[in-house]
């Protein structure tokens, strides 16, 4: 038996990325079925979002993403530039983007291939390297590092974007018919949990419903 399990995931979210390395070892590990599910950011989902936010809020992000990355093991840096073009001085997303819509097609696009949590891997890890990732040539090569066809994937997001902005859409109403809006969020049997800390209570409440350790299934 194979546990299906819904990943609502955005390429602007630090947890995500963070995220991303455990929930491919539970998927080799275990008998579950990781779903990506990409969603657009919250600052294009939400608008007022950030200006809606404690001024702490950004200073304490940042501290806990650091902090974080240094416990998981996982390195994470600035993106340089950000997936999401802002205007700072309003902390809200500018009407013209350039990055985010494609990376979200390209997951889109991926999920469909069942490349779903390589494909985030891949551009993720570009992403948040600090270091320039925003070409066409920079993102088909990081998905064929990952041993995808980064052409194909980019061509597809490019060639059917009409159709994968009405999936991605999808994702967003069925993430907040589960009862959230954040990311990362998994969503088991229509129970969301939200963020990477919750990876941990999505397995216990797996195990409640009878999932074994891969080595115990037959």
């Amino acid at each position: 038996m194979t546990y299906p399990v819904d990943l609502f995931w955005s390429f602007r979210s630090p947890y995500s990325h963070l995220a991303l390395p455990r929930l491919i070892a539970l998927q080799s590990e275990r008998p579950i079925e990781i779903r990506v599910r990409p969603v657009r950011p919250l600052a294009l989902r939400q608008p007022d979002f950030f200006e809606r936010e404690d001024p702490n809020w950004m200073g304490y992000l940042l501290t806990d993403v650091l902090r974080l990355s240094d416990y998981l093991g996982v390195p994470i840096a600035l993106p340089d530039p950000d997936p999401v073009a802002m205007d700072e001085s309003r902390k809200r997303a500018l009407p013209e983007q350039p990055h985010i819509h494609r990376l979200t097609r390209i997951g889109a696009a991926a999920a469909e291939a069942g490349d779903g949590l390589t494909a985030l891997y891949a551009l993720s890890s570009r992403i948040w390297s600090g270091e320039r990732w925003e070409t066409r040539e920079q993102l088909v090569a990081a998905l064929d590092e990952a041993g995808l066809d980064g052409e194909r994937l980019v061509e597809t997001a490019e060639c059917e974007a009409e159709r994968l902005d009405a999936v991605i859409a999808e994702n967003e109403l069925a993430l907040n018919a589960a009862g959230h809006w954040g990311v990362p969020t998994l969503v088991y049997k229509n129970e969301p949990f939200f963020g990477q800390d919750r990876i941990d209570l999505l397995v216990w409440r797996l195990e409640q419903d009878g999932l074994q350790p891969a080595a115990e299934t037959v």
